[in-house]
């Protein structure tokens, strides 16, 4: 408005004075007007953009304020691709497109390869997320709740207590017969086959007064673990050897099972009633194994005896107890009780029952005890008899009756309160479990660095060719691999035996496996244990052996009436055995009958080449060779062989067989023949045709398990 009055009174000015100056004044006044016109629009067009652009911003700004939230992914170091993909709640094929054009081989990866850091974040980002790393877990160290023994005894404290002695030797030498005289009993006339399989305790009382717990172990080579549990659980070891048969392989054996527990050892030479025993040559034996007898210098005691007629069995008693005096054998009757297992077993009236020998305290029912992974509060003990017992003292053996699960052979028996026991059995359950784990961790870690190993050297020896050839040649060689990949493997090895093994107590048991575990023949047939138990041969048994195609072995078990029924129905065989060996025996025929047949050649007849003859058959020339046979028959349904020299020179079966111009099957010997072969044979005069029958022969398995 200033503009436009300054105006108006400049030209009020310019009327009164020169009307030509007010022309052009004017119009410079309108082209004045006009330019503010233009500009003032200018300005309020700028504006009115800049408002629709403000507008537009804040609607801008509006959007941007809406913020997406990323999944995040907890990761660590060394991730697997599958523990990546389980973390993204993706599948492994995700993971595998998220690489693709990067340095990764993804055609190399596998669900349980490792990423390296930078990767694992870089699949993260790719997918739209963000990480983080996750917390360390710190693990705290559980409270060793192991029940231990106690200190040794206070000798104040300590009473007398008599000896543990166990009879050991070789197979059939008179261990049991000998034992069978100490107590007056007839136990060997019980055993299957005449020879022991269990482990025995017994308590015999002399003559003199004198108690003696002895251990009778199986003497086949079989129980070399039961002979070695009974050593261990003795004071004085009664070494029995045959007067007639010397020092064999289970006799050096059980020597060396007491120098280890280091036993004293006894030497009962049994037989000396035989006419052909020789004691001598007997302890003269034993010097080869460092065991020296008194006549010799040594400290060992040397008994000649007769456990059949009971000639001079004090004589071993009273060397028996004279050695026991001296070792002043003591034990503690009260506080806990500490014990061994001998044997365990499934009982169908009492359950769970375990023999035991006790080593200090005094075992009483109620009385709750640890052995292994199991524990027991003592319902019943009974004695070697079958007798019930109140309690049971030092050197004493006893049967155990309230397991609440089978404690194995050999476990050490230890008496603890009763809120303990849980927490004791838990506890050596969770330290096996962490040792079990740290064994499978060394072995996955060991496999992991042989397939980076054989990857890089794979790498390696791509190294010259070109990326895209690279890429080919791996994918080629994994297009390979992957039908032989074991999940892809539908039909079952034809040679192979899965077999279910039962046996009467866990010590028969652990001798059996240990059999099977000297199985050495899997080229020939694999062996398969697909389950193995204590107890009688159940339905379950019976089911699982028709799924897997296998035979159920059983010693010493019984088997009723509708298990065997079922058995039959369900084609599935049992083999039941109350000696070892058989059953051992029996188990190599089935594995010997599911071995191919090999083939061998039986020569029938010889014949020799005295001519040829070239003779038409249609268009086609056939070189006929002329023969006489000179060693048995030639048959045309056998199979030939033309011998040149030391060479062979064509193998097959014949096209024709004359003798004269008669087709024959057979030409005898001294007879001339023609014959020509199936396909075109350069025969020479002088060669040698053999005749011969290849017949099948049972094969039997390679495997000696040593008896």
């Amino acid at each position: 408005m200033s503009v436009m009055s300054s105006v108006m009174s400049g030209a009020r000015r310019l009327v009164h004075t020169d009307p030509a100056l007010l022309n052009r004044f004017l119009c410079l006044a309108r082209s004045s007007t006009s330019l503010l016109t233009c500009q003032q629009s200018r300005t309020l067009a700028t504006r009115q953009v800049k408002g629709q652009r403000n507008q537009k911003t804040q609607k801008t700004q509006k959007s941007v304020k809406v913020k997406l939230v990323k999944q995040e992914v907890e990761i660590r170091q060394r991730m697997t691709v599958e523990a990546l993909a389980e973390a993204m709640n993706k599948d492994f094929n995700h993971v595998l497109e998220t690489l693709l054009n990067t340095e990764v081989d993804v055609y190399a990866l596998q669900p349980d390869s490792v990423l390296k850091e930078h990767w694992i974040k870089e699949v993260v980002t790719r997918s739209g997320m963000k990480y983080k790393w996750a917390k360390l877990s710190v693990s705290r160290e559980r409270e060793n709740r192991d029940a231990h023994r106690r200190p040794p005894a206070d000798p104040a404290r300590a009473e007398p207590r008599h000896p543990v002695v166990t009879i050991m030797g070789h197979v059939d030498h008179g261990k049991t017969t000998l034992l069978d005289s100490l107590r007056k009993s007839q136990m060997v006339s019980m055993e299957a086959g005449g020879i022991t399989q269990h482990i025995g305790a017994f308590l015999v009382q002399l003559p003199t007064g004198e108690k003696i717990t002895f251990l009778d172990t199986p003497g086949h080579a079989a129980f070399s673990s039961i002979r070695a549990r009974g050593a261990n659980a003795t004071d004085i070891v009664i070494l029995v050897v045959a007067a007639d048969d010397g020092v064999m392989n289970q006799t050096v054996e059980s020597i060396q099972h007491a120098k280890k527990a280091k036993v004293p050892v006894i030497v009962a030479v049994n037989k000396c009633d035989k006419p052909q025993a020789d004691p001598q040559r007997v302890k003269q034996e034993l010097l080869a194994h460092d065991v020296v007898c008194e006549e010799f210098g040594g400290v060992v005691q040397a008994i000649h005896i007769s456990a059949l007629k009971g000639d001079n069995l004090v004589g071993l008693a009273e060397a028996t107890v004279a050695l026991a005096e001296v070792m002043e054998l003591k034990a503690e009757r009260g506080g806990p009780v500490e014990g061994l297992v001998i044997e365990s077993r499934t009982d169908k009236g009492k359950g769970n029952v375990t023999t035991a020998i006790i080593q200090q305290g005094t075992l009483k029912r109620g009385c709750v005890l640890v052995a292994g992974k199991s524990w027991a509060k003592v319902r019943f003990l009974f004695d070697e008899n079958g007798r019930a017992v109140v309690e049971a003292g030092p050197s004493t053996a006893v049967e155990v009756v309230g397991w609440k699960e089978l404690p194995s052979a050999g476990e050490v028996i230890l008496e603890v309160e009763s809120e303990r026991a849980r927490e004791v059995v838990e506890w050596r359950s969770y330290e096996e479990a962490q040792k079990k784990l740290q064994e499978e961790q060394s072995i996955i870690e060991l496999k992991q660095k042989q397939h980076l190993d054989e990857y890089r050297k794979e790498r390696e020896e791509l190294s010259h060719l070109s990326w895209r050839q690279r890429k080919w040649a791996l994918h080629r060689a994994y297009k390979a691999k992957f039908p032989m990949r074991p999940g892809e493997k539908i039909q079952r090895d034809e040679n192979m035996l899965p077999i279910i093994v039962k046996g009467d107590v866990d010590g028969s048991m652990e001798a059996i496996l240990n059999v099977l575990d000297s199985y050495d023949a899997q080229q020939q047939c694999q062996l398969e244990l697909i389950h193995f138990g204590i107890g009688d041969v159940s339905e379950n048994d019976v089911s699982l052996a028709e799924t897997f195609g296998g035979s159920i072995y059983g010693f010493n078990v019984a088997v009723n009436k509708s298990i065997q029924q079922l058995a039959a129905r369900k084609s599935v065989p049992l083999r039941l055995h109350s000696v070892i060996y058989k059953l051992i025996d029996e188990l190599k025929d089935e594995l010997s009958s599911k071995l191919p047949p090999s083939i061998t050649q039986n020569t029938v007849g010889e014949a020799t080449v005295l001519a040829l003859f070239p003779i038409s058959m249609g268009k086609k020339v056939v070189t006929v060779a002329g023969c006489r046979v000179q060693k048995g028959q030639l048959d045309r349904r056998h199979k030939f062989r033309l011998i040149r020299g030391q060479d062979t020179i064509w193998e097959g079966r014949l096209e024709t067989l004359k003798h004269h111009k008669d087709d024959v099957q057979t030409v005898r010997l001294g007879m001339e023949c023609g014959l020509s072969a199936d396909s075109d044979v350069d025969f020479r005069a002088g060669d040698a045709i053999i005749c011969f029958e290849e017949l099948p022969v049972p094969q039997v398995t390679s495997w000696d398990p040593g008896f």
